[in-house]
């Protein structure tokens, strides 16, 4: 029987109105979901908080089960949920097995929070016991987005439901059945109980009165820079927590001792992998002067080879842009910076929404695609001539989430990292990684730091309280 069928689509009927779910490679209907109002985030707030007092009395041992097996049947479902990453998201299939493995690793990770040690007991100066413990926070609102919507869903979700908490989930209308409804056929399979996870697909008056609602005091928020601070701004009003993990435009700085044979293909996936729609996507390539000319050359010559088109139908190399919106953004960085002395070495060019792998030379603090994070396909590349100029270049930039350096010399390269602000480094590779065991996020303009990943999920979904204990009541001077 298939996890998401018409009995199981949305068990609650929502206030707001049908969407329409297409296939971007083909402009084709896939689902009809109901949007959600604030209306329905209220009702879902107090469902959730309603339902949230038993789930953290619940043994660890109950909570970590359903995690366990909710990661068990996204392998169970893979193929049912590969198609709807490939063709609702416009994931290549490998994309979006990529997805599935770390959906999954998010479960398991997530279950061995449930029983992790609670606090600590601490020294005191009175006859008493004097401890912490963490405690669940109560309701956990997640905004997630269109570009992986299955892991910046689930990495939020699975922890906070292993820690004793309720989630309401908003993910983006455009992949509201992979990133969102999946998630709750899965976890209503694993055994969850009624009422703790709600799925309100909507848009950005949705994601407000999450934000607003009395009875949701976190907020995770994966999504572009500019939501993120209306997001932390209202947060703040509201005197609550706001995770965010924002936008990026990471550098990949290759020296001079690099191997331009084994650096072009990490080059040209960090830039190009998922159509470039990923926050960790190499959106500078900043190259020894000594090696440019030559790197430029075989990154065009990659881009030229790889196939783009259909994922669903056809082996591609890259798939669709999640829609015409996003289509024309990416490609007016693209005239405007050629117009503004950029050199086009491959691509530029587009097919309804099938943008061609583009490389961008003579590029420099004029050019917008090489400025601004773009959130397409499109390897803006940059020369520098020593490593103080690189380590310059790399940290001009208002992110600040991932960073890759390729060098024979392993020391230097961490010596070099050293020098540029930056939530995650990779030595030896490209920018796009991700573990369900690593913290990740960013600083600057790419988010509040790390907010996912092993203890910072319990520092984001649980708050400390200190308690005491005393054999007699205490007594005091009146």
């Amino acid at each position: 029987m298939p996890l998401l069928d018409a009995t199981t689509w949305q068990p609650r009927r929502l206030a707001g109105p049908d969407h329409t779910v297409t296939e971007p490679a083909t402009g084709e209907q896939l689902a009809t979901v109901t949007l959600a109002t604030g209306e329905d985030v209220g009702a879902a707030a107090e469902a959730g908080r309603a339902a949230q007092t038993e789930w953290a009395k619940a043994p660890h041992f109950v909570r970590a089960a359903v995690l366990r097996k909710a990661g068990d049947l996204f392998a169970a479902h893979a193929d049912e949920l590969r198609e709807w990453l490939v063709r609702e998201a416009g994931n290549i299939p490998g994309k979006a097995d990529f997805e599935l493995h770390v959906a999954a690793q998010e479960c398991y990770e997530a279950a061995a929070l449930a029983s992790r040690p609670p606090g600590q007991v601490l020294p005191t100066e009175g006859p008493r016991l004097s401890y912490t413990r963490r405690v669940p926070v109560g309701v956990v609102g997640v905004i997630a987005p269109f570009n992986a919507p299955l892991i910046l869903s689930i990495r939020s979700v699975a922890p906070a439901l292993a820690l004793g908490n309720a989630v309401v989930l908003k993910p983006d209308p455009r992949t509201a059945v992979c990133g969102g409804l999946a998630l709750a056929a899965v976890f209503a399979e694993a055994g969850l109980p009624e009422g703790l996870l709600h799925i309100l697909p909507g848009g950005a008056e949705t994601g407000q009165a999450l934000v607003a609602d009395p009875l949701i005091p976190v907020i995770s928020f994966t999504g572009s820079t500019g939501a993120g601070r209306h997001v932390g701004e209202a947060a703040g009003r509201h005197l609550k927590r706001a995770h965010l993990e924002l936008g990026g435009n990471s550098a990949l700085i290759v020296l001079e001792d690099a191997d331009l044979d084994a650096v072009i293909s990490t080059a040209a996936w960090g830039s190009f992998f998922h159509q470039g729609q990923i926050c960790m996507t190499t959106g500078r390539h900043l190259v020894h002067a000594s090696l440019y000319d030559e790197y430029v050359e075989r990154l065009a010559a990659k881009a030229d080879s790889l196939a783009v088109g259909d994922p669903h139908r056809d082996q591609v190399h890259l798939g669709p842009l999640i829609d015409r919106g996003q289509l024309d953004k990416v490609h007016a960085l693209v005239e405007s910076s050629t117009a503004g002395g950029a050199k086009l070495a491959a691509g530029g060019t587009h097919d309804r929404l099938f943008y061609r792998p583009t490389v961008l030379a003579d590029t420099g603090d004029d050019t917008p695609a090489y400025t601004e994070e773009v959130f397409g396909p499109v390897a803006p590349v940059r020369s520098f001539g020593d490593a103080d100029e690189a380590a310059a270049l790399a940290a001009a930039s208002p992110y600040g989430l991932a960073l890759g350096i390729v060098t024979a010399d392993t020391a230097r390269g961490l010596d070099l990292a050293e020098r540029i602000p930056t939530g995650i480094v990779h030595i030896n590779d490209q920018t796009v990684n991700d573990e369900a065991v690593a913290p990740f996020g960013g600083v600057a303009a790419s988010g509040t730091g790390s907010r996912f990943g092993g203890d910072a999920n319990l520092d984001a979904f649980t708050e400390v309280r200190w308690t005491t204990v005393r054999g007699d009541v205490a007594q005091y001077p009146f």
